[in-house]
């Protein structure tokens, strides 16, 4: 691989690498007021945070409607809503 190649790869990984960092962080308090967190709900990979053991956080849920990963929902909203098979929990669900 010639030096101008090897750099642009390099460039590109790192470039990756803090973009998963920057998206990986948990909602900030602020963000988190007037909302709930509703497990069970997000789509894979679409999650705010708690997506069990071997995750980061956000955006690491591996399944749509992991009962371990939540998703910042208005306040009262989190148990009328349908994730997949059951309804959303203001606790995690066990899958």
């Amino acid at each position: 691989m010639n030096r101008p190649t090897l750099a642009l790869a390099l460039a590109g990984s790192l470039a990756t690498a803090l973009a998963g960092a920057a998206f990986a962080a948990p909602l900030s308090p602020e963000k988190m007021v007037g909302n709930e967190k509703c497990y069970g709900v997000a789509l894979k990979g679409q999650n705010d945070c708690a997506a069990g053991a071997g995750t980061t956080c956000a955006g690491t849920s591996t399944m749509d409607y992991q009962g371990n990963a939540w998703k910042a929902v208005p306040k009262g909203t989190c148990v009328t809503m349908k994730g997949g098979m059951h309804m959303g929990s203001l606790t995690p669900i066990k899958s």
